[in-house]
C-alpha cells in the first residue's frame, strides 16, 4: 500500500516530513501525475494544516476508502527505488575498482551505461590500444545484470562473456599475446539462490560440483575469468558498500598485493570471504568462481603509496 511504502522509506531514513526529495525524484521519473499530491501536501504543511494520525488514515483505508496511490503506481515506484539503489551500489563498486587498479599502476578507463553497440566500440578500441605493446597485464571488469555465460548491456541485449573475451586472444590482439588478461564479471549468472547449508561431512558429491559453461572462457592461454557467482545463481550487493564480490576483491587486492601474494591466492581468499557472508535473512549464500588458463604465477608489483578506500 501507499502507507506501507512511505513507512518503509521513512524507516530507512530516506524521507521525513521535511524531506521529500527522494520521493519527488522517484515520482517524476515514474508517475509524474502524482506530483500534484506532493504539491498539495507542501501547501497544506505551509498553511500548518493538521493532518490526521496515521492510524486513522489506515483505518479509513481498511473501511474501503480508495488508495491515494494505485497498486500499479506503487510497483513502479518500488521498481525505480530498487534500480536507484542498484545504481548507487554499482557506483560504489566502480569507484573501488578504479582506485585499486589505479593504485596498482594501471591506466583506468571507465564506461557507464554501455549499450550493445557501445560495448562493441569499446572492445574494438581496447583491442587495438597502442599501449598494449608496453603493458604487462590487461584487466577488463563488467558490472551489470546477467544470465549464465552472458551479461546485459544497458539497452537490454545479452552479450556472451566469451564474445567479450574473444577480442583479446593472441590472434585478435597480438599486443597482449603471452600477457595475462584478467576479466572480472559482477553479474548474476542465473536466478537461483544458494541456500545456507550446515557442514556435516568432508565428502564431495560430484553431482553438486558446478562447472563453468562451455562458452565462458576461451581455451587460449593466459586468460583468467573471475565470476561473482557460480553459473545458475544470483549475486548479492550491500546497499551502501556495493557488491559482495567487488568489495572483497578490492579489499584483498589492497591487503594481499603488499604481501606478494599471486592473483590465484588472492582470488582463493576472495572465495573464502564471500562464501562466509550471509544475506540479511540469514538463509542465502554466494560462491564466486574463478577459471583460468594462466601459465605462470601473476604477482602485481607492490605500489609505493598507501591506498585509502572510504
Amino acid at each position: 500500500t501507499s502507507l506501507s511504502l512511505l513507512a518503509y522509506l521513512e524507516k530507512q531514513a530516506l524521507i521525513d516530513e521535511d524531506n521529500l526529495t527522494l520521493l519527488e525524484n522517484l515520482i517524476k521519473k515514474t508517475v509524474p501525475s502524482l506530483m500534484r499530491k506532493i504539491e498539495d501536501y507542501k501547501r497544506e504543511k505551509a498553511a500548518q494544516v493538521v493532518t490526521p494520525p496515521v492510524d486513522k488514515e489506515t483505518e479509513s483505508l481498511h473501511q474501503g476508502e480508495k488508495e491515494l496511490i494505485s497498486s500499479s503506481d506503487i510497483k513502479q515506484l518500488c521498481g525505480a527505488l530498487q534500480e536507484g539503489c542498484w545504481q548507487n551500489e554499482q557506483a560504489r563498486s566502480n569507484e573501488c575498482l578504479r582506485l585499486v587498479f589505479h593504485w596498482l599502476g594501471f591506466k583506468v578507463h571507465t564506461y557507464d551505461d554501455v549499450t550493445k553497440v557501445r560495448m562493441e566500440e569499446v572492445l574494438q578500441e581496447q583491442k587495438g590500444h597502442p599501449g598494449h605493446a608496453d603493458g604487462d597485464c590487461f584487466v577488463f571488469c563488467v558490472l551489470s545484470h546477467g544470465k549464465p555465460g552472458a551479461v546485459y548491456s544497458s539497452d537490454g541485449a545479452l552479450i556472451p562473456i566469451r564474445e567479450i573475451m574473444s577480442h583479446f586472444t593472441a590472434q585478435q590482439c597480438p599486443g597482449l599475446a603471452h600477457k595475462p588478461k584478467l576479466f572480472f564479471i559482477q553479474a548474476c549468472q542465473g536466478i537461483k539462490e544458494q541456500p545456507f547449508m550446515s557442514i556435516e561431512t568432508d565428502a564431495v558429491n560430484p553431482e553438486h560440483t558446478s562447472l563453468l559453461p562451455k562458452d565462458s572462457i576461451p581455451v587460449e592461454a593466459d586468460f583468467l575469468l573471475g565470476l561473482a557467482t557460480v553459473p545458475g545463481y544470483v549475486s548479492f550487493r550491500h546497499q551502501k558498500e556495493g557488491s559482495w564480490y567487488i568489495q572483497s576483491l578490492c579489499n584483498h587486492l589492497k591487503n594481499l598485493v603488499p604481501r606478494h601474494e599471486d592473483i590465484l591466492s588472492i582470488l582463493t581468499a576472495v572465495n573464502d570471504d564471500v562464501s562466509r557472508r550471509t544475506s540479511p535473512s540469514g538463509t542465502k549464500k554466494q560462491m564466486p568462481q574463478p577459471a583460468f588458463t594462466l601459465r605462470k604465477k601473476l604477482i602485481f608489483p607492490v605500489p609505493q603509496g598507501a591506498l585509502v578506500i572510504e
